[in-house]
């Protein structure tokens, strides 16, 4: 059943709350990361309804995603609901489900609930914010041995993935498999990939130490692969140069030039050589989300839309990508897909519209304003560039981290994430070393059919 909903959503809001007036135009923004929370908060005090679809409840602060990987945070700890936004904006209404389709003629959003059948949502501005999922190239069969790290799920996954080879090493008697469950293979050296192998490496350095009776996590193999000729391609060169050393330190083996032609069950073959590991991460490329290709508008070869100087596609001039999900060229080079690029696309186009609708002229194209990228390599290092200026080390370290702390979302989120991190610098311990258990219900279908 599909219900057509021209008007606000069918539930009555709190005395607290202001009503949606019928007259009012709506935005639309489909999904709840940087830019379109960013454009949600721009157009708080606009004379507009606010729709956000996600069909996740909650905002990740992807930064930190890999410390959730790695155990050192808890999920919880750089996550926060999404619904909490709408408690304090009026005029915003969250919405929990998935879009399958766009229609840019008929000016409709359609969207399906869990277990509640499709809607179609009328809109009078668009913004796409979708962001990117893992891109295996063309070969979509490695996500079944390799996940990605975009999600919280994927988070937990890889979590569980790490610390269950340790203990299945400890339980075999077999060398061989021993050690490739003690093999950790990283495919991809972009930030992603240097600060997860980093974080691995800690791990079983120093908080795994004397853990286990038959193993030495210590004795663990971790591998960073990656196609190019050097990691941290968006960085400078001496810094990237740097941060090998680092890693080498930490006892990673970085490996460049190795192309990866298959991965399965048994670990990876990279330029014709297998090497045997039961835990490979992807953390290479990166995909638009479908909902991009809803809008029939033109992409690049990741899939992204490409968009005009006021991030709006070339279709319809009220349907904005801002966003990882959005490819713009600035001065000759690509806008990079980092946070803080999304949160000033998010928040430029929600002004935007705010304009718009008081009819106000649209005002100088975005223009984007980098802060300097950074990426942590491990306990007490971290890289900054920023202009011409750039610097490693301790110092670095500690801006990394500030940094960090006051961009978390909530200020629960930013005292438990600083106690977190004193505690681990002081002990080495990670707080959420949790293994997540199969569902039994799958573990006995395993156990008869013998899979």
């Amino acid at each position: 059943m599909t219900t057509v909903v021209t008007e606000k959503l069918p539930r009555e809001r709190g005395s607290a709350s202001a009503s949606f007036s019928l007259t009012r135009k709506r935005v639309v923004i489909i999904g709840g990361g940087f830019a379109g929370i960013a454009a949600a908060r721009a157009l708080r005090k606009a004379d507009v309804e606010v729709i956000l679809i996600d069909r996740r409840n909650h905002h990740i602060f992807q930064p930190l995603l890999y410390q959730v990987a790695t155990a050192v945070l808890a999920p919880s700890e750089i996550a926060t609901p999404i619904r909490q936004l709408e408690a304090k904006q009026k005029n915003l209404d969250v919405v929990l489900a998935e879009v399958t389709g766009v229609s840019l003629s008929a000016r409709v959003v359609e969207v399906i609930y869990p277990r509640l059948g499709t809607r179609k949502l009328g809109f009078d501005y668009l913004i796409v914010a979708t962001g990117m999922r893992p891109s295996y190239f063309g070969h979509d069969e490695f996500a079944l041995h390799a996940p990605g790290l975009k999600r919280l799920n994927d988070a937990e996954t890889i979590r569980t993935k790490i610390l269950s080879a340790f203990e299945l090493a400890e339980a075999t008697e077999n060398e061989t498999e021993c050690a490739r469950q003690m093999t950790f293979v990283l495919v991809g050296a972009g930030p992603t990939g240097v600060e997860l192998a980093a974080s691995i490496a800690q791990m079983v350095s120093i908080t795994l130490r004397n853990n286990f009776r038959s193993i030495d996590p210590a004795n663990s193999r971790i591998i960073l692969l990656d196609g190019g000729s050097r990691i941290l391609p968006s960085f400078a060169e001496p810094l990237s140069k740097k941060v090998v050393r680092r890693l080498t330190r930490l006892g990673v083996e970085v490996r460049t030039g190795l192309k990866v032609e298959t991965v399965d069950e048994q670990g990876v073959i990279a330029s014709g050589e297998r090497i045997a590991s039961a835990t490979v991460l992807w953390t290479a490329g990166v995909a638009a989300s479908p909902v991009v290709k809803m809008l029939g508008t033109k992409t690049d070869r990741a899939g992204r839309a490409l968009v005009g100087p006021f991030m709006e596609i070339q279709e319809a001039g009220d349907v904005f990508v801002a966003g990882d999900a959005s490819s713009l060229t600035q001065d000759g080079h690509a806008v990079p897909g980092v946070a803080q690029a999304a949160i000033q696309q998010g928040r430029f186009v929600g002004r935007l519209i705010a304009n718009r609708v008081k009819g106000r002229k649209d005002g100088r194209p975005f223009l984007y304003r980098s802060k300097g990228n950074m990426a942590v390599v491990g306990k007490n290092f971290a890289i900054l560039e920023t202009g011409r200026l750039r610097t490693s080390g301790f110092a670095t370290w500690i801006v990394w981290a500030v940094l960090h702390v006051l961009a978390l979302p909530q200020l629960q989120n930013r005292f438990r994430v600083q106690t977190q991190w004193f505690w681990s610098y002081l002990t080495g311990q990670r707080s959420s070393r949790l293994i997540a258990e199969a569902p039994r219900a799958v573990e006995l279908i395993k156990q008869k059919t013998g899979s």
